[in-house]
């Protein structure tokens, strides 16, 4: 066999095997359920939103991989076909530039972004995007160290307790409880009562931030029902640790059940620390 039949033969064995190896990965990304979703904490009916994020997280991923096959398979292809031969000596020619070559891989990455900002951005706006006349509006209030909810629309409210400052854990029943409905349009309207939170639910791939003095929103539709934790993201203080809540979607009926055990009313600014310590009266 000749040097140049062992060289092509060589490639053909290098493109083999890279093929292979590709194959193998589309074929095990369908072996579970955890890998179709990307390992998410949650399913893709948990709420409207989360389909569409499970779709960006998982196709950021396969397009990734396949960036780096073909990258991983270039980098092979170029030891081999460019290795020192026998019998060679010094260096190989050398190149200043390549005009054509650096204008492919600087144009290549670039439309890579471009293509990456579009999916990101379109979805961001989709998920971003507040309802006109959402069925249940909750006025969401973040403070050190515990969450108030107002529901807007029922005129009703749960005010908590911050957590234990002597150290010890709250219970998760004591924990602060939202409920939502199932199938039924949220709108949440986040604010802080002090310092920078965090809304963050796991199951449900969102997260947002509080701001004194600024309100953020969360529109969805809540899809399964079921009981989900949730935690403030934002380093926040001594107990931040310890800013923990669940969140309840039920049945309709089992909604308004709840609302009729809470007090009518908005628990509004004046439990603001702002506000308190204006008026001289600090609470939380």
């Amino acid at each position: 066999m000749s040097s140049q039949d062992r060289t092509s033969s060589r490639r053909a064995r290098i493109f083999k095997i890279s093929a292979v190896t590709s194959a193998g990965a589309l074929f095990l990304s369908g072996c579970s359920s955890e890998v179709q979703r990307g390992w998410l904490p949650t399913e893709r009916d948990m709420t409207n939103h989360t389909g569409r994020i499970m779709d960006l997280w998982v196709n950021s991923w396969i397009a990734a991989l396949a960036v780096g096959v073909l990258t991983w398979a270039l980098i092979l292809w170029c030891i081999v076909a460019y290795r020192r031969r026998k019998n060679e000596t010094g260096y190989p020619r050398q190149m200043s530039y390549n005009l054509p070559l650096e204008i492919f891989y600087t144009a290549i990455p670039l439309f890579m972004v471009l293509v990456l900002f579009y999916f990101t951005d379109q979805d961001i706006r989709a998920i971003s995007e507040r309802v006109d006349d959402p069925d249940v509006v909750v006025d969401v209030r973040g403070k050190q160290w515990s969450w108030d909810f107002n529901y807007v629309n029922e005129d009703k409210y749960d005010l908590n307790v911050q957590v234990n400052l002597d150290g010890t854990e709250k219970a998760e029943a004591e924990m602060p409880t939202l409920y939502l409905p199932v199938n039924q349009t949220v709108e949440l309207q986040l604010n802080s009562r002090d310092v920078q939170h965090s809304f963050w639910v796991p199951a449900f791939l969102q997260k947002m931030d509080l701001y004194p003095g600024r309100t953020n929103y969360i529109n969805i539709t809540p899809g399964v029902e079921g009981t989900y934790e949730g935690k403030c993201a934002e380093l926040c203080g001594e107990f931040h640790s310890e800013m923990l809540f669940n969140v309840k979607v039920v049945s309709e009926a089992e909604y308004d059940a709840y609302l009729a055990t809470l007090p009518e009313g908005q628990a509004g600014s004046e439990y603001d620390r702002v506000y308190n310590s204006e008026s001289s009266e600090v609470r939380r």
